[in-house]
């Protein structure tokens, strides 16, 4: 027994020790507490597979929308009524019973033949004039006032003028065309040279090249990305700009034909148009991004 308080009285006297001198206390070592991990957790689902699920929720959710106005407004149609009115009209899209009575397809066809005319002209003119604009100082100081003054001008205040020009609605459509698709490729291309190296031009001086080779073999490789976007930017204003002038001009497209079903009241028409539009801009803008991604080389690190 008094074996055992000595040892409780030699253990009291070590930590009182200790207390009163901290330096030889033993160092105590605390073990950090495991904090949660928060970095990147990578997600269980497939890439793939989110690919696909998260456009299919959006449209679900552009749907859900769709649903409730339709609800709160009778007038409105639901969108199982537009479905159904849609296969319908796709049923037979190429129909042609009158001028003023045709098919759906027909229409399309018509805005994509004018769209074609018009910006294909823009190209041929928009194209090698703003290679030259960037090449040429002075043809960049001559024409850089006219194309600010120009370009902000909504492409439907050149309708007028172009009906007063050709005395025909479809030419004047094409005009419009023509005259909102050139100022991106104008700028675009003139930026694309302004920006090529300068030591790619001294070597051209070095070695003598003729102005044919420095464009064709230095400017065009480097300007294309350039000209590729503004070409993409023309196509999207050109198609936006058709349905407006059809719209005032009439005829046969799919401008006029949204305009001749809000006058028969025919909404899911109108609704239907608006899809067909949206995808029809949607494809000629992803066929422009993969020819851009064929003819776009890309510098791959080493």
């Amino acid at each position: 027994m008094s074996a055992i308080m000595d040892t409780a009285a030699n253990a009291n006297r070590q930590a009182a020790t200790m207390d009163n001198n901290p330096a030889e206390a033993p160092a105590v070592t605390i073990a950090p507490l495991p904090l949660p991990k928060t970095g990147n957790r990578r997600s269980s689902m497939p890439s793939w597979l989110m690919q696909i699920i998260a456009p299919l929720l959006g449209l679900a959710f552009l749907v859900l929308v769709w649903q409730i106005i339709a609800m709160n407004n009778s007038q409105f149609p639901t969108p199982l009524l537009t479905l159904q009115e849609a296969l319908k009209l796709f049923a037979d899209p190429f129909y042609r019973t009158s001028p003023n009575d045709q098919g759906i397809g027909w229409n399309i066809l018509a805005s994509l033949q004018r769209v074609g005319v018009g910006f294909g002209l823009a190209a041929l003119v928009g194209i090698p004039l703003g290679f030259m604009i960037g090449r040429f100082r002075f043809l960049s100081s001559m024409f850089g006032p006219i194309i600010s003054l120009l370009k902000p001008v909504s492409p439907l205040a050149w309708l007028p003028i172009g009906l007063l020009v050709f005395k025909s609605a479809n030419p004047a459509a094409i005009w419009s065309i023509f005259i909102c698709s050139i100022w991106p490729m104008i700028i675009n291309t003139a930026v694309g040279v302004q920006r090529v190296p300068q030591d790619y031009m001294n070597v051209a001086r070095v070695l003598n090249l003729s102005e044919w080779k420095i464009i064709t073999k230095i400017l065009f490789p480097s300007v294309l990305p350039y000209m590729l976007t503004g070409v993409r930017l023309a196509i999207g204003t050109a198609w936006l700009v058709i349905v407006a002038a059809e719209m005032l001009t009439g005829g046969v497209g799919i401008g006029f034909w949204v305009w001749d079903e809000w006058n028969n009241l025919n909404v899911p028409h109108i609704i239907i148009a608006i899809v067909v539009i949206g995808v029809v801009g949607l494809l000629l803008e992803q066929l422009l991004v993969a020819l851009a991604k064929a003819f776009t080389y890309e510098q791959v690190a080493n």
